[in-house]
């Protein structure tokens, strides 16, 4: 058990714990579920870049999956091997795609024929073949908040079938470019295998397509996605997942990349907070307390709902909105919640915060961001810092 008193008491709040052996558990358990063929397990780096939590999912054998040069240097700073490293994407500048190219990662993910032309351009510039894959987009309904829906046509992610062999058939004539791998996910926070299989299907196909034509694809990456529990909803088994994947690859022997990023990281997170005070308008009763949505965005953003505990109180419950200082009304982190009666002081903590809880964290409001705090084998590790004011603004002019 995590005592979260002792670390707010130490660390002060609003803070965010991690729990390193909840990563390694589902880190092994998606590495077994696709041992039946070779895989890659590639961490979306996006869903937490805390340099820690990528040193130790290093140390277990992961790859990463990054939508930034900056990301890209986490991974490799962190000891993630370069030739484990997928540069994604949908807008990449030249600078960025000729630094990936110049580390020589694994492939770079490509999501349209304009981006092509610059990679082309670029790795002849440089005299180089770059290592691509191309993000295809199946057309398929994932069932999912469409916020974070990505495998449709009304999405901008990937391109679609015909102009996806369009661009492999160029890309297989050009000396600076290399087609070794293939792309697509669908969306995130997915709970129904159906959508995933369907699409791995139609993908699947394509590369039947291409090798028809000698055009040779040994990475066959079915992106991530896989959906946690933070309510109460129907997840899919990782063997599942896995088996529903290899079910459409009959006949084709290539490595399996997977990209978890929430599964792999969304419940070992907490987000500690403490009670302010409280007020009642109308009838209406809010629990006011120090963390924001400048913290954990996710409740405003997609009204997404996250379990909320009052540590230690007891007392007949009765709803309410649990809300921030900032000064905007979507500033919530539940509402019409059943809480007990609270005072100053008391520790709430928000549960599922380990995915896009701290990377999307803003200083709005001038409100420097939480401390980070890791559990390892039962002992605690400060692995960032609270930031103060004076790193807010150091590196504002004051213009006369």
């Amino acid at each position: 058990m995590i005592d979260f008193k002792q670390l707010a008491d130490k660390y002060d709040t609003p803070l965010y714990v991690y729990d390193f052996g909840h990563i390694s558990e589902r880190y092994e358990e998606l590495k077994k579920a696709f041992s039946g063929r070779k895989s890659l397990i590639s961490y979306a780096v996006k869903a937490n870049s805390n340099l820690s939590v990528l040193k130790h999912l290093a140390a277990m054998g992961s790859g990463a999956d990054c939508v930034s040069i900056g990301e890209v240097k986490r991974a490799l700073m962190s000891g993630i091997p370069k030739y484990k490293i997928i540069f994604s994407g949908v807008g990449k500048r030249d600078d960025e795609i000729e630094e990936a190219l110049k580390e020589d990662i694994l492939l770079l993910n490509l999501e349209s024929e304009a981006e092509m032309e610059r990679v082309e351009e670029i790795a002849k510039g440089l005299g180089i073949q770059a290592r691509i894959s191309i993000r295809v987009n199946p057309n398929i309904d994932p069932k999912t908040h469409p916020y974070i829906s990505t495998g449709l046509h009304e999405n901008k992610f990937g391109v679609d079938i015909e102009t996806a062999k369009r661009m492999y058939i160029k890309a297989n004539n050009s000396q600076s470019l290399d087609p070794v791998g293939i792309h697509f996910h669908i969306g995130s926070q997915l709970t129904e295998l159906e959508p995933i299989k369907e699409a791995a299907s139609i993908v699947a196909d394509l590369v039947r397509s291409l090798r028809a034509i000698k055009i040779d694809i040994r990475f066959f990456d079915v992106g991530g996605g896989l959906g946690i529990v933070y309510e109460n909803e129907e997840t899919i088994a990782p063997y599942d997942y896995a088996q529903a994947i290899f079910s459409t690859l009959h006949g084709l022997d290539m490595t399996v990349i997977c990209e978890p990023g929430r599964f792999m990281v969304g419940n070992s997170g907490y987000f500690l907070t403490k009670v302010l005070y409280e007020k009642v308008n109308e009838g209406r009763r809010f629990v006011i307390v120090d963390g924001a949505m400048n913290d954990l965005l996710r409740p405003s953003l997609y009204n997404a709902y996250h379990r909320v505990e009052v540590v230690g109180k007891e007392g007949e419950e009765s709803e309410a909105d649990l809300v921030g200082p900032v000064c905007e009304s979507g500033d919530f982190f539940a509402k019409n919640r059943p809480l007990p009666p609270t005072e100053p002081g008391d520790l709430v903590v928000v549960h599922s915060a380990g995915a896009y809880g701290f990377v999307m964290a803003s200083n709005y409001n001038t409100r420097p961001r939480p401390a980070e705090v890791a559990i390892i084998e039962g002992r605690e590790k400060c692995i960032r810092v609270r930031e103060s004011f004076e790193d807010l603004v150091k590196l504002e002019k004051m213009c006369l």
